[in-house]
Order: structure tokens, then C-alpha cells, then sequence
């Protein structure tokens, strides 16, 4: 058991005090104060923990042990259990190929056959693999992705939600697009397919991340949904738009007394400004809204936070008897917008 406990000590150490300390440098959390800002305090259970790569001496004592660079397990959100994994940034910057590529898959997997919402911190590159772990390996993944039925599954099958929390390129792209709700962090955090440097290999521009894929160009064009100005305000924005939603679409979604807002002049269960058509009955709808100024102003979300909301997205309101109204995403071109 004391071996253990070191060995859990050693991981938790993540990359060291000089990677953590250049994380933080950065304006960015690590993987452990992130998880601990999003879950339910004392809730969260990691599963592989050890997962790693160790060195011995020749009498076969543990001389050095270097964790994956993605941690995973379970936690609660406002008491509802979810499935849960992060990058980790400060080991060789979160890329997928230095990863227990099995840590992944396996997070995907629990929250499909448990049925539970699945967050995923993304922070990390990866794809086919650096030159160096061709090196060590002999080969590539490549063209198989391994564990991306899963991903793919997990979206007809229990909520999703990604947050682009720092640099976010190749395979980490893929995971923070393949969502129901994927949000960025301002200023912190960008999106690419590749990086600066390839950009300027292959056609000689000089690009910096935040004009590659900042904030600035993917809060206009559909690639995320959301833009926080923090990760606390990320973490937040997870929270509420889970508490929405049932764990999976095998159960209903949670419901609470409706109650009426303060401060407002009218009922949040208005006809539809456009079409001037008022709920009724049992499947109570209004058709989209022209426009994004319209939808934000409904007194049903006089409380939201105001996080900005990509420039291709209009809002369509949807009953539910337990909340009255709540928005539901749906993009749109650009050509499309009214």
C-alpha cells in the first residue's frame, strides 16, 4: 500500500513543478485544479491513475515514473454523476500520441455503456504521431482512429459537452468539434488543424495561434458554440447546460418548480415574435427566430451568464412543462442568416 500511495504521489505530480508553474504562467489551470473547479467538491473518482511510464534500477526499485498525459474517472455535477476526462498539458503538452492511447477510449466506452454525460477538458494535439514516436514505435495509427466509434456513438446516446481550454490542434480538434456543446476559452485558448509552425512551412506566412484559430475567428465561424472570457466561466456554462438535459436519452431530464422571473413586464411563455403562434398543448413550440438579438432578449433567460455565441448560431425555443422555454442550437450558414 505505501508503494502505491508513492507511486499515485508521483503522479500527481504531473509534469513537475517547472510545467506547472509555466502552465499557470500561461493564464491556464492544470488538468487536477480544473477538474476540482468543475466537479461537486470530494466527487471525483480517477480510474488509472498509474497509467504510465516507469523506470527501475537493476534491483528492481522504482527510480522514476512519468504519468499519462490524460487523467479520467467520474465526478458529480450539482450531484449528478458524469464521466469525466482532461489533458494534461504540462506532459509533452497534452499530445494524443504520448498518451495511454487505452485511457481515451476507455473514457469514451464508460460513458456510453453507463450512460452517463461525458465532459472532456481538451487541452492537447495528437493525430498520426510525432516523428519521435515514430521513431520509438516503428509505426503509426494511421488511417484507423482507434475508439472514434465511440465518439461517434456517444453523441446519439448521452449528453456531450468539450471545452477548448489551451492550444487545441489534430486529434484534440476533433474531440473538442465532436460535441453537443463545445466552448472556448478567450485570450487562452485556440483551435487549429496544425500550428503555426506548419502553416509557415507550407505557404511562408507568419501566423501567431490567436490569428490561426483564436477566439476572435472561431466565435464567427460555427467551429465552436460557445466563447467563455475564463475557465471558471467555461466551467459554469458546462454546469448549466447539463443541468438541462437527462444522462442519457434513456430517461427524462431533471425537473424543477417553474417559477416565474422577477423584474420582467411579461410571461416568459410569449407567442412567438415571428409567426405569432402562442404553445399549446403537450408539444409546445415556437419556430426559429430571425434573429440572435430577439431570442437573447426572452425573459426566460433573464439569469443566463452572457457568454457569446458564435455567428452562425440562431436560437429555437422549445418547450418543456418544467422549465417553460429553453434554447436549443441549431447553426446555420451564413448564407442562410436572415
Amino acid at each position: 500500500m505505501d508503494e502505491l500511495r508513492r507511486r499515485q504521489e508521483l503522479a500527481d505530480l504531473m509534469g513537475g513543478q517547472d510545467k506547472v508553474r509555466r502552465q499557470h504562467d500561461a493564464g491556464r489551470l492544470t488538468v487536477r485544479e480544473r477538474l476540482a473547479a468543475l466537479l461537486d467538491e470530494g466527487s471525483f473518482h480517477e480510474i488509472g491513475a498509474l497509467a504510465g511510464k516507469a523506470a527501475y534500477d537493476h534491483d528492481g526499485e522504482l527510480t522514476d515514473f512519468t504519468a499519462a498525459n490524460f487523467v479520467a474517472g467520474t465526478g458529480r455535477i450539482a450531484g449528478r454523476k458524469v464521466v469525466v476526462g482532461g489533458d494534461d498539458f504540462t506532459i509533452r503538452g497534452g499530445a494524443a500520441d504520448a498518451a495511454i492511447m487505452g485511457k481515451q477510449i476507455y473514457a469514451e466506452q464508460l460513458a456510453n455503456q453507463m450512460r452517463l454525460p461525458l465532459v472532456r477538458l481538451v487541452e492537447g494535439t495528437g493525430g498520426g504521431g510525432s516523428v519521435k514516436m515514430l521513431e520509438q514505435l516503428g509505426h503509426t495509427y494511421i488511417p484507423v482512429n482507434p475508439g472514434w466509434d465511440h465518439v461517434v456513438d456517444n453523441l446519439s446516446t448521452v449528453p456531450v459537452v468539450a471545452a477548448g481550454l489551451g492550444p487545441v490542434a489534430g486529434l484534440g480538434a476533433a474531440r473538442l468539434c465532436m460535441a453537443h456543446l463545445s466552448i472556448l476559452v478567450e485570450g487562452t485558448a485556440q483551435l487549429f488543424v496544425a500550428g503555426p509552425p506548419v502553416v509557415k512551412s507550407g505557404s511562408g506566412e507568419n501566423v501567431d495561434k490567436e490569428r490561426l484559430g483564436g477566439s476572435g475567428v472561431h466565435g464567427q465561424n460555427a467551429a465552436v458554440d460557445l466563447v467563455a472570457a475564463s475557465e471558471p466561466e467555461a466551467f459554469g456554462l458546462i454546469r448549466r447546460f447539463l443541468s438541462y438535459l437527462p444522462r442519457s436519452v434513456y430517461e427524462r431530464p431533471p425537473t424543477i418548480p417553474p417559477v416565474q422571473p422577477t423584474g420582467v413586464r411579461t410571461p416568459c411563455w410569449l407567442p412567438c415574435p415571428v409567426t405569432g403562434v402562442s404553445p399549446t398543448g403537450s408539444d409546445r413550440s415556437c419556430r426559429q427566430l430571425s434573429t440572435r438579438a430577439r431570442s437573447w432578449r426572452c425573459n426566460a433567460t433573464a439569469d443566463r451568464p452572457s457568454p457569446r455565441w458564435r455567428g452562425s448560431m440562431v436560437i429555437r425555443w422549445v418547450w418543456s412543462p418544467a422549465i417553460r422555454m429553453w434554447p436549443e442550437a441549431a447553426s446555420r450558414s451564413k448564407a442562410q442568416r436572415p
